[in-house]
């Protein structure tokens, strides 16, 4: 059975009305049978109430299974839907983090900067430390300070902090003017 109508209970439901259904006319063939022996008023009276109520009780287990599989439906609708959003999101992005990366490429190659002063300026903009960039880079943390020194002069920047606006400023859009 597929694992979704396992989950939800549809097997053991579809089992329970078939076994309940073969139950019902078990039933139902028994009492015609003793129908024609004569049995008494009562004993009819108790297998048909049996026989109505297996017979309504399969007939509500239907109609959950029948519930069950509309659920089932619209939720693979709705997962198709959700999956094929979460993909057009996932290629929006990537497509707006490859233009980024492009524009800050760009921005640093305008800047005349070595491929040294290019790999502190990322590493930078990404927020790690001097000392961090050193470890990775497998310099001393002065000669990452230098590095770090020569490209905001190339750059024109007063530091990390300039270097960091200069990026964030035309990507978080207009400031909204305050009023005091």
């Amino acid at each position: 059975m597929h694992p979704t109508l396992e989950r939800s209970g549809v097997g053991s439901n579809l089992a329970v009305a078939l076994g309940l259904s073969a139950l019902v006319a078990l039933m139902a063939i028994d009492l015609v049978t003793e129908l024609g022996v004569g049995t008494s008023k009562f004993h009819v009276l108790v297998e048909t109430s049996a026989i109505i109520a297996g017979a309504t009780a399969v007939v509500g287990i239907v109609r959950r299974l029948r519930e069950l599989s509309r659920e089932t439906h619209t939720l693979r609708e709705h997962l198709t839907e959700s999956r094929a959003d979460g993909e057009r999101w996932a290629r929006q992005a990537r497509n707006l983090i490859d233009g980024l990366g492009a524009a800050i490429d760009d921005q640093l190659e305008s800047w005349h900067l070595t491929a040294a002063e290019k790999d502190i300026a990322l590493l930078l903009l990404k927020g790690l430390e001097h000392k961090e960039i050193a470890v990775l880079r497998g310099v001393s943390e002065n000669t990452v300070r230098q590095q770090a020194g020569s490209l905001y002069r190339k750059a024109g920047l007063g530091g990390r902090h300039e270097l960091a606006a200069f990026f964030l400023e035309d990507l978080l859009g207009p400031r909204s003017t305050v009023k005091t």
